[in-house]
């Protein structure tokens, strides 16, 4: 096994056993079991691993795996939508998603992971994830939908 596949398995192990807020303290844990990486190789990793943070009652925030194996992901992302979502607006073909602060990013990789078919593509910024709907005829049906996940 390659060092970086080695690695990212043990990133992988460490977020799944730890509530793990921080690159810091992941490069602190990867250390720990041996493993010397710099904060731009664990920042590459986190993205080559599809890793977001969703909310953690330890630490605010933690690590999770989103692009992982398909069965159980679906509520996995719904969840992700659910504890990020704060309200929803729309202009235009553009639906503008308000999150809890630190979560757009994890509710965008969410959305994109759901692949839902009204959507173009996602851009987000700390609270905010704006969604470019393909038609504007669909937004009010895709909020709609968005409002059945966020409030099942």
């Amino acid at each position: 096994m390659l060092k970086k596949e080695a690695r990212q398995k043990v990133i992988i192990d460490l977020i799944e056993k730890n509530d793990i807020a921080t690159q810091e303290e992941l490069c602190e844990l990867l250390e720990k079991e041996g493993y010397k990486a710099t904060q731009a190789t664990v920042s590459r990793d986190i993205r080559e691993l599809s890793l977001s943070k969703v909310p953690s009652e330890k630490t605010g925030l933690k690590y999770v795996r989103i692009g992982s194996s398909q069965g159980a992901m679906e509520e996995k992302y719904s969840r992700v939508l659910r504890d990020g979502f704060v309200a929803m607006d729309k202009a235009q073909s553009i639906i503008v998603l308000r999150t809890v602060a630190g979560m757009a990013m994890a509710v965008a990789a969410a959305i994109d992971a759901m692949h839902l078919k009204e959507v173009s593509g996602c851009i987000a910024g700390d609270d905010t994830v704006m969604l470019a709907i393909r038609e504007a005829g669909s937004v009010d049906q895709l909020m709609a939908k968005i409002k059945d996940i966020v409030n099942p």
